[in-house]
């Protein structure tokens, strides 16, 4: 279960647009540093990029160099944490390029505002967030690979029902209308993906996948992986299946690399960021890393591959034996920690018990790639229920509310 809060999150037409155009600008970019650096990696022979901080890194994989994805994609669901600064800026605190969750979130708060509160939608003109699925499914069809002909067959591959986020991958799969697999559906035959049903083996075309890289075949990569289907790997290479997202993506959303985002956007589109980066510190940099380990106290320290509010320091409400311990631990690894200022994050209001108080809140929108860049005018807003707590992740006790987008 997750607290849901009932007064909503509300952006301006105005506002949306500018977080549109930004949103998918770094997904543009951020696809196109992914072909980069499996293929010709320019962006690292001009020095923008340092080469140690891409192919040392553990997101990156070997297998997917030369490996052209169909239309260029690797990463086809862009997943955006913004948050709010002032009164009119939003900075990108990270970008989520792998297998983005919460969406399930924003569409089941949009039903339940719907039917608690349909009055407000009949008088207030909110853009509607229902063709998500659909252009989810219309997304994976466009990416089907070119062996395909006709119609492709897509399927939503989960981890199983002991999954954290099962209930996500059931829900889209229903909603799209393609089959829930297991690893234990799907084989492989003749270099082609197949899927084990009641009518005998049916080929499949698409994968839109929620196991991670290491897990996907054991033939690959990790041998002892329970969760993979032994030549996927080599099925995708060959180009008979297309998996979303594409096996290496992770590298893009690599906090360690977050901080050149807005080079990339230079580099390859020519353009100036619409949406600014948080200010971040590297620890594997000398020079920073000093300033990190002088004012742990005032900073936000996170681990490059952490995720879900796990591995952080928050030092303005640490303990002095916290702080020592990160000391420690940022000393020992410096290339596993970023360091980002203790933000004044936008607070919304929220529902606390029986009053309404201000409650700090970020905003990730999901950016559809495929021949189509496709934005739902919305997102999922997450907000920290405890009072002064900057930490909105479900796994450590925030809550979510509906976002609304009003139209002009």
């Amino acid at each position: 279960l997750i607290p849901f809060d009932l007064i909503p999150r509300v952006f301006g037409a105005s506002e949306w647009r500018r977080l549109s155009r930004g949103v998918r600008q770094r997904a543009r970019a951020l696809n196109a540093f992914l072909y980069d650096v499996y293929h010709r990696g320019e962006i690292l022979k001009a020095g923008i990029v340092p080469e140690a901080l891409v192919y040392q890194n553990e997101a990156f994989l070997p297998a997917m160099v030369g490996v052209d994805p169909p239309g260029r994609v690797y990463s086809h669901v862009v997943g955006v944490d913004i948050v709010r600064t002032d009164s009119t800026h939003f900075q990108v605190l990270e970008d989520n390029c792998r297998t983005p969750s919460g969406v399930s979130y924003m569409l089941e708060n949009r039903e339940i505002m719907m039917r608690m509160f349909p009055q407000l939608f009949a008088t207030n003109a909110v853009e509607s967030i229902d063709e998500y699925p659909s252009q989810l499914k219309r997304t994976l069809q466009e990416v089907a690979p070119p062996a395909c002909k006709g119609e492709p067959n897509i399927v939503l591959l989960t981890p199983g029902p002991l999954n954290s986020a099962y209930y996500e991958h059931s829900f889209l799969a229903d909603l799209m209308g393609v089959e829930l697999v297991e690893p234990g559906d799907l084989f492989v035959d003749e270099g082609k993906v197949w899927m084990r049903t009641t009518r005998g083996p049916q080929r499949v075309d698409v994968i839109y996948r929620r196991i991670d890289d290491a897990y996907i075949d054991p033939l690959a990569f990790r041998a002892d992986s329970l969760l993979g289907v032994a030549g996927l790997f080599s099925a995708y290479r060959a180009g008979t299946v297309t998996l979303c997202s594409a096996p290496g993506a992770g590298i893009a959303d690599d906090k360690a690399i977050y901080v050149f985002t807005p080079e990339m956007i230079r580099f390859y589109l020519g353009e100036e960021p619409i949406l600014k980066n948080v200010l971040t510190w590297r620890c594997a940099d000398a020079g920073e890393r000093d300033h990190v380990l002088a004012n742990l106290k005032d900073l936000v320290v996170k681990r490059v591959h952490g995720s879900g509010g796990y591995g952080m320091l928050i030092g303005p409400h640490a303990s002095k034996k916290e702080i020592a311990s990160f000391r420690q631990q940022i000393l020992a690894a410096p290339d596993d920690f970023i360091a980002q200022p203790t933000l004044e994050l936008s607070s919304a209001p929220t529902l606390c018990a029986d009053s309404i108080d201000a409650r700090h809140v970020d905003f990730r929108p999901f950016c559809l790639v495929g021949r189509e860049i496709r934005l739902t005018p919305g997102g999922l807003t997450r907000v920290a229920m405890r009072k002064g707590s900057l930490v909105v992740n479900s796994s450590q006790g925030g809550g979510v509310k509906d976002t609304w987008v009003l139209s002009d």
